[in-house]
């Protein structure tokens, strides 16, 4: 089943000619209703008559996170406040907060692109679907929610949190669908095993897992452990929310909705594109949107993608699973190093646990330090002390292998590193503190 065949399987050409329409009235919008999109193009010389086709969209500046920050609260938008429908904003760890509107068809837009997602992961009309993502100013939980709405599924909006709550509404409504983050839905597993639940036999038959990096080893663990089939999900609130990108069954890329967010993939440090199938960082241009419309906005993640056509009848681009961020990347020792490629090792080691962190320090006048917490099973840790060190051992090694730089490993008890409910805190650099 697709959602919306005419789009998602269209051919090149057609596709083509109407990104360059949209992208054309788009340019023409924001130049019209946002003064700072309409400075930024007149420092390039560029006006919407410039714009006659998608291969144009190289003539246009970039948009970073700092220009959303700098023009806070509402600076960026390209209609005014009364109109939008609805507003959300990030978490603002450091400096101003980012902020998203919505008007009534930014709306629509997003529970017809999130329809697609649900659709392409598996999902069925009359479907249930538990929807374990954070509800509010945080936008998984709604964005799943409308997606649901029209593609007519029945919903437990469960939010985030209240994991034994979260379990026992899987036991009684016995939803097909659960939708939330990979590290949470690992989290769920102990918990259900301390509940004496017993996971491969939960209800669940379809994961739809994002909000953070993950890798194919995670998968595994959590087809693995809960019995179902886990696909990932894209989307980040600048540009929509979830609902940018989807894997279907095959589970071979994930579907990006061209017609709505046009891709690129540059290489961070010179802007320039690279090849089909190499990896850089993905920038998108919102060509439908009316409220906070972007141009070639840098989302950090690095991604490959690739064009043809795929066993399911879908025709748009597929990225990769995100391999990282160009803001999660720490540099050690002038080793670029990502958290995914150290918990792709864990999860082929077999006794440890999924859950981890990385610690980098300095001490002064000395070189970058990196050490790896690692959680083992309670079987392990209570072994002898040479088998602990054997173990220690075989992982420093592993993933030294893979990053090329000295680690520390340490290995803990079960439950020693801090759990989350949403996004898992992967990264402690002390460096910066």
């Amino acid at each position: 089943m697709i959602w919306n065949e005419k789009m998602e399987c269209m051919d090149a050409h057609n596709l083509k000619n109407i990104q360059s329409e949209r992208l054309h009235d788009t340019v023409a919008y924001v130049y019209k209703n946002c003064p700072l999109y309409k400075s930024k193009l007149d420092a390039y010389g560029i006006t919407p008559r410039d714009i006659k086709s998608i291969d144009d969209i190289k003539k246009l500046p970039f948009t970073a996170k700092d220009d959303m920050r700098d023009s806070y609260p509402f600076g960026l938008f390209s209609t005014p406040v009364h109109n939008l429908a609805e507003i959300h904003v990030s978490s603002g760890t450091t400096g101003n907060p980012t902020v998203v509107g919505y008007t009534k068809d930014d709306l629509k837009l997003w529970g017809e692109v999130m329809a697609r997602v649900l659709c392409c992961a598996g999902a069925e009309p009359h479907d249930r679907i538990q929807i374990a993502y954070g509800y509010g100013l945080f936008t998984g939980g709604l964005g799943f929610h409308y997606g649901s709405l029209e593609m007519g599924l029945t919903i437990i909006p469960a939010s985030s949190g209240q994991t034994k709550r979260q379990l026992k509404l899987m036991t009684d409504f016995k939803p097909r669908i659960l939708a939330c983050t990979p590290s949470y839905a690992l989290y769920m597993v102990e918990e259900a095993r301390e509940l004496g639940l017993k996971p491969t036999e939960s209800s669940w038959e379809i994961g739809v897992f994002g909000a953070e990096p993950w890798s194919e080893s995670m998968r595994k663990e959590i087809e693995t452990q809960w019995n179902m089939l886990a696909t990932d999900v894209y989307g980040l609130s600048e540009v929509i929310g979830p609902g940018v990108a989807q894997e279907c069954k095959y589970k071979a890329g994930l579907h990006l909705f061209s017609d709505v967010f046009y891709p690129e993939v540059i290489d961070p440090k010179t802007g320039l594109d690279v090849k089909d199938g190499q990896r850089g960082e993905l920038v998108i241009t919102t060509i439908t949107k009316q409220g906070i419309p972007l141009l070639r906005y840098r989302t950090r993640d690095i991604v490959s993608i690739k064009y043809e056509r795929c066993k399911c009848g879908r025709t748009s681009p597929r990225i990769s699973k995100i391999m990282g961020r160009t803001d999660d990347m720490i540099i050690v020792r002038g080793i670029n190093v990502f958290p995914s490629q150290i918990e792709h090792v864990l999860l082929g080691i077999e006794g440890t646990q999924p859950h981890y962190q990385l610690i980098v320090d300095r001490k002064a006048g000395e070189l970058d330090e990196l050490e790896v917490l690692v959680e083992v099973e309670e079987k392990i840790f209570s072994d002898e002390i040479k088998k602990l060190r054997g173990l220690e051992e075989k992982i420093k090694k592993e993933i030294e292998s893979v990053l090329g730089v000295f680690v520390r490993v340490r290995l803990v008890e079960p439950k020693t590193i801090e759990r989350s409910e949403g996004k898992a805190k992967r990264v402690i650099d002390k460096r910066m503190v």
